[in-house]
C-alpha cells in the first residue's frame, strides 16, 4: 500500500480570552489509499482542528500552528491558498462537516447545491451537471426525484447522504467525516455506516472517520488513533487497539461501551477532561488515570512502539 496522507509532528494552538489554548499537540500518523482511519476521543480533543488543518479551513484566532501534512508526497500547508482551492479542496480532499445537516441554503433546490462544485470545477452547465447528480443519488440510495427537492423535504437520513454527494462530486482521493451519524437515530445511523462501508468497497475510497464513539469506529476503520486532549495517546490496527488496549485511557473509553451479552455494567471516567489553556504537567491523563505514578506528573511521554501499536505512556517506555 500506498501512503496517501502523512501528517507530521502537526500543533494548533487558538488564542482565546482566557489565554493561549493548546488544541492539538505534536500529532502524527499516516493514511494508506483506501484505508480507513478512525480519530476517536471525547469532545475537545482536537480531533475536529485536525479535519480543518487538513482543509485549511482553521478559524481566524489560531495564534501558533506548526508540522507538515504530506498528501501524495506533497506539503499542502506549503502551497499557495489560491493553488490549493483549485486543485485540492473538494478535488482530492473533501470533508462532511459535523452538524452539516443544517448547512442546506433553504431557498435552493438539493440537487443544484451538490452540483455546484461540479459547474464551478468543470464550467459545465446544470444541464449537463444534472445527469452526474443523479448517477451519484442513485448510488447512495436516493431517488432521482430528491434533485428537486428543498432541504426542508427531506429526512436527517436523505440530508446525510446528499451531503456525501456534495463530498463525492468530484471524485476526491480523500473524505473526511466528521460525526456523521451523530444526529442521526439508530436505524438511520446504521444505513450510513452500511452506506460508508459500500463506497469504500466500490470507489476505493480512503477516509478519516471522526467520532467520540469508539465501537462505531470500529465497525469500518481499519486503523484507529485515539485522542485525549490534544495528543495521539494510541494508534494501531482495529483489531489490536480494540482487543488488547494499552493505553489507559483506551482501555476506560472500551470498558464504558455497553455490552450485548455479560453482567458486567459499563465503567465511567472520573473526573473531566483537562483545561487546555492551562493543562496538567507531565501526561495530560494523568489526573483520570487508574494507574498513575510520580513520574507521570512531570514527565510528557513520547510515543513509544509496542508491537504493531504506538502508544503515549510511560508504562511502556
Amino acid at each position: 500500500m500506498m501512503v496517501l496522507l502523512d501528517v507530521r509532528n502537526l500543533t494548533i494552538h487558538y488564542m482565546t480570552e482566557r489565554g493561549v489554548l493548546r488544541a492539538v499537540e505534536d500529532v502524527s500518523f499516516q493514511l494508506e489509499k483506501g484505508e480507513t482511519m478512525g480519530l476517536v476521543g471525547e469532545s475537545g480533543c482536537g480531533k475536529t482542528s485536525i479535519a480543518l488543518a487538513i482543509m485549511r479551513t482553521l478559524p481566524d484566532n489560531v495564534c501558533f500552528s506548526s508540522g507538515e501534512l504530506l498528501f501524495d508526497g506533497e506539503d499542502i500547508l506549503a502551497i499557495p491558498a489560491e493553488r490549493y482551492d483549485q486543485e485540492i479542496r473538494w478535488r482530492k480532499i473533501s470533508m462532511v462537516f459535523q452538524g452539516a445537516l443544517n448547512s442546506f441554503n433553504p431557498v435552493l433546490r438539493i440537487g443544484f447545491q451538490v452540483a455546484e462544485p461540479l459547474m464551478q470545477s468543470r464550467k459545465i452547465s446544470w444541464d449537463k451537471a444534472r445527469g452526474e447528480v443523479a448517477r451519484l443519488f442513485s448510488m447512495l440510495g436516493l431517488p432521482e426525484e430528491t434533485i428537486w427537492r428543498y432541504p426542508h423535504e427531506l429526512s436527517g437520513g436523505m440530508k446525510q447522504r446528499a451531503m456525501l454527494a456534495m463530498a463525492l462530486i468530484l471524485r476526491p482521493k480523500l473524505v473526511i467525516l466528521d460525526e456523521p451519524t451523530s444526529a442521526l437515530d439508530v436505524s438511520v445511523q446504521t444505513q450510513i455506516m452500511n452506506l460508508l462501508k459500500r463506497l469504500k468497497r466500490d470507489m476505493g475510497l480512503a477516509m478519516i472517520f471522526i467520532t467520540h464513539d469508539i465501537t462505531l469506529a470500529s465497525d469500518i476503520c481499519d486503523r484507529i488513533s485515539v485522542m485525549y486532549a490534544g495528543e495521539l495517546v494510541e494508534l494501531g490496527d482495529a483489531d489490536d487497539v480494540l482487543t488488547n488496549p494499552l493505553h489507559p485511557y483506551t482501555r476506560k473509553l472500551l470498558a464504558a461501551t455497553p455490552r450485548l451479552r455479560g453482567d458486567r455494567p459499563p465503567e465511567y471516567i472520573p473526573g473531566s477532561p483537562p483545561d487546555l489553556v492551562n493543562p496538567p504537567s507531565g501526561c495530560r491523563f494523568h489526573p483520570r488515570c487508574p494507574v498513575m505514578f510520580d513520574r507521570c506528573i512531570s514527565v510528557r511521554p513520547p510515543m513509544f512502539s509496542s508491537g504493531r501499536v504506538k502508544v503515549r505512556c510511560l508504562l511502556y517506555g
